[in-house]
Formats: C-alpha cells, sequence, structure tokens
C-alpha cells in the first residue's frame, strides 16, 4: 500500500540528496495543497514521489485534454476537483487500515469493499502513489498482475486518452460531491471439477436475441459478461477502447480490480458485484465519445450492493483462426464461459440470465457463430438462459436464431 511504513524512497530534491525518507510522508506534502493551477504542477508532485520514473514518464495526454477543456472548467478541475480527489487519496490509512488482499491463482476468495474506499484507492491510483507497480517485465513483482497506476494514460496523445479521462473525472466529481455508501464484492471463481462436455445431457435453453443495444442497458437484471482480457481491465489504463475497457470506464469501480485480481488462469474467472454506473456514451472504439453523467437507479442488495453482477471470462486471440477450431481450444473456451456462467456469490439465489454477445471475435478473431454456440452450451450446462446482443449484426442475430431454433427443435443435447 502507498503509506507502507516499509515503503521508502531517496529524497528526489537537491537539497535532500541523498537522504532516506519515508515515501508516504512524500506523498502528503506533494497531494497536500489547495489547487494545481497548470497539469505541470499536477506532473512535478506524482514524479515527486516517483524519482525512478521522473525522466520517463510523460504526461502530454493529460496535458492536452486540460487543454483542451474551457478556461472555466480547467479552474475547476485543476483548482478544486483533483485537489479533493488528492485529499480522497490521502485518507488511505484511515479508510484502508489492512493491507487489501491478493486474489491469486487458484484461491477461489471474495473480497468485499465499501465504495468509498474504492474511491480511494482509484484516487491513489490516479495520482500514481503504489509503489511496485509500474514495470510489466517479466521479473517485476507484480508482473503477473495488471498495471493500476494511471501513468501509460496520461502519457497517450491519442483522442481515446480525452474521452477516457473526461468519463474518470465524471467519476470523481460524482463521488467527491455525494460518496455514495454501498458495497462492492470481488470473487475470484473457478471450476471445482472438470466437464465431460461429451456426455452431457443437459438441453439448450431459451435464447433472446437483439441486433440493437448493450449488454449494460438491455441486460439489467441479468449476469453480465465482460469479454475480459486475462489481466482484467485489458487497456483501459493504456490504449484499449472495446467492450472491456468501455465497461470499466462507465463502471470505474471496476478498475480496482486491477490492484489485486492476479492473471485469470483457464478455468477461473472473476464475478464483482455491485459496481455502480457512472457515465453515459456514445460508439466504439475509435468512435467512443463520452456523452454525459449516469444517474444510476440499480436497486441495491441486502449488503447495499447494486444489484448489478458483471462476470470477467477471457477468451482465447488466435494469430490463427483456424485454430480455434481445435479440440483443445474448444474445451478451453468451454470451460472458460462455463465457469463464468455458474459463478455466484450465493449459491442458492435465482439463475438470471446471461446478458452476452459476440466474445472473443473482433481483435481476438473468433468466429460469430461458434463463439455464440459454445456459449449457447455453457449456458445450457448452467441451466441460465441467455439474452444475445449482436451489435448491430442483423446477418449475426439471423445466423444464432437459426442455428438455435434448430437445437430446440431437435433436442440436442450438449453432449450431442
Amino acid at each position: 500500500m502507498p503509506f507502507s511504513t516499509s515503503s521508502k524512497q531517496t529524497a528526489a530534491i537537491p537539497e535532500q540528496r541523498g537522504e532516506v525518507q519515508d515515501r508516504w510522508d512524500v506523498i502528503r506534502g506533494a497531494l497536500n495543497r489547495t489547487h494545481f493551477t497548470t497539469a505541470k504542477d499536477l506532473e512535478n508532485a506524482i514524479k515527486l514521489y516517483n524519482p525512478k520514473y521522473s525522466n520517463v514518464w510523460r504526461f502530454e495526454g493529460l496535458c492536452r485534454h486540460l487543454d483542451q477543456m474551457q478556461p472555466a472548467e480547467q479552474r475547476y478541475i485543476l483548482g478544486e476537483l483533483l485537489p479533493q480527489v488528492a485529499q480522497l487519496a490521502l485518507r488511505a490509512p484511515h479508510l484502508c487500515q489492512k493491507p487489501v488482499p491478493l486474489l491469486k491463482v487458484g484461491m477461489k476468495h471474495a473480497l468485499t469493499l465499501s465504495q468509498e474506499q474504492c474511491a480511494c484507492l482509484l484516487a491513489n491510483a490516479f495520482f500514481c502513489t503504489f509503489p511496485h507497480r509500474n514495470s510489466p517485465l517479466p521479473r517485476s513483482q507484480f508482473s503477473s498482475f495488471p498495471t493500476i497506476n494511471f501513468s501509460r494514460l496520461f502519457e497517450s496523445t491519442s483522442p481515446r486518452t480525452c474521452e477516457k479521462l473526461a468519463a474518470i473525472f465524471c467519476y470523481f466529481r460524482s463521488v467527491v460531491e455525494s460518496m455514495p455508501k454501498g458495497l462492492i464484492t470481488f470473487q475470484r471463481c473457478g471450476l471445482s471439477h472438470s466437464i465431460d462436455w461429451r456426455r452431457s445431457p443437459c438441453k439448450v435453453t431459451q435464447l433472446h436475441l437483439s441486433s440493437v443495444g448493450t449488454i449494460e442497458d438491455g441486460g439489467r437484471g441479468m449476469l453480465q459478461v465482460d469479454f475480459a482480457a486475462a489481466l482484467v481491465g485489458g487497456g483501459v489504463l493504456g490504449q484499449g477502447l472495446v467492450q472491456e475497457e468501455i465497461r470499466f470506464l462507465i463502471n470505474p469501480e471496476l478498475i480496482v480490480a486491477r490492484l489485486f485480481t492476479e492473471r485469470l488462469a483457464d478455468t477461473e474467472c472473476l464475478l464483482v458485484t455491485g459496481a455502480q454506473r457512472y457515465s453515459d456514451y456514445t460508439g466504439f472504439s475509435d468512435t467512443f465519445r463520452w456523452a454525459r453523467a449516469h444517474l444510476d437507479n440499480t436497486p441495491r442488495d441486502s449488503w447495499l450492493r447494486r444489484r448489478t453482477e458483471i462476470v470477467a471470462i477471457d477468451a482465447v486471440k488466435f494469430d490463427n483462426p483456424l485454430d480455434q477450431y481445435h479440440t483443445h481450444y474448444l474445451q478451453r473456451e468451454l470451460d472458460k464461459a462455463f465457469c463464468g456462467f455458474s459463478c455466484r456469490v450465493i449459491p442458492d439465489q435465482h439463475r438470471t440470465a446471461i446478458a452476452t454477445g459476440n466474445w472473443g471475435c473482433g481483435a481476438f478473431k473468433g468466429d460469430v457463430k461458434l463463439k455464440a454456440l459454445i456459449q449457447i452450451m455453457a449456458a445450457a450446462q448452467a441451466h441460465r438462459d441467455v439474452m444475445y446482443f449482436t451489435f448491430g449484426s442483423p446477418d449475426s442475430l439471423r445466423d444464432i436464431h437459426k442455428m438455435h431454433r434448430f437445437l430446440k427443435e431437435k433436442n440436442v443435447t450438449v453432449g450431442m
């Protein structure tokens, strides 16, 4: 954690050069201020407690975003919002009195945090205070975990960066104005036994298809699938801006999972219950645009969690698309989908439908009809119906509907 007493650094300023300092003291000195006048002030503050990267990190993307703002909006962000976010970050020793447990490979554990704790951890990620979390190199301490500090996002001058930062600032504006009082549960799930797919007697469940709408809007009350990377969040703090990254931007509390979730294994997934939505948007990838703040009126459960369940399952990325038809990969994708579709926080709760779509297609080169069939089979094994969004493709809707109707009419089992 940023405030760990074992976190030390060598002084960066000339008059104290060589002196060993408590890093949290430096962070408090850098962030405990009434305002930032320019983006350069923010950059200098962050580099003060990250001296190792002072000549490496670039903040051109952040500077460009701020420079494109109207003067009044820029003054608000630098002069009011970010100082409040900094104060939120500095509350970490009070809000997180113990180190956040790591959800490592093979651990079927759940971690529940308050939304205020999530906001504090995200504030620290924004100000890049987490030690030892900046290197993805194989021998680095957290090489099997995603990055959590925002430094990579700040450096990119892509137009995508401005839209991402707009969503992040929208989130921070919301929580500093009115801190939500709910909880969020992050649960790492894994298969407890292998599935003999060839012998499964399960028959396909109900399927509803739509060529319009999104998983987050049309799938309210359902188990909503995040087309994840094995390092959850994918490129949300980098250049990525497809389904997973968009979901993490409009529900930024999901980004907190990157702090403690180790790379997902082939028979694991991450289930997040209670993440709140803060933004509306239009477009996808290069056409993505932050639109406005979102008022999330999803009811809460008895734990004060929003009744929103999001499951992260990572598909295989195929360099050669023909590989996906091999038995090994079919088994892997079936196991992964079933793991996601069968996990839930409360064992006896109602089996809601699964809201999903073209999982692992696009850049991962998955065949849309094959991936739909795999998910239909996994859902049948999990005894859950499916709400499938084809994201604007009436051809896919027609083909998948025809396939599903055939399976139902012929009473085809998963094993068959």
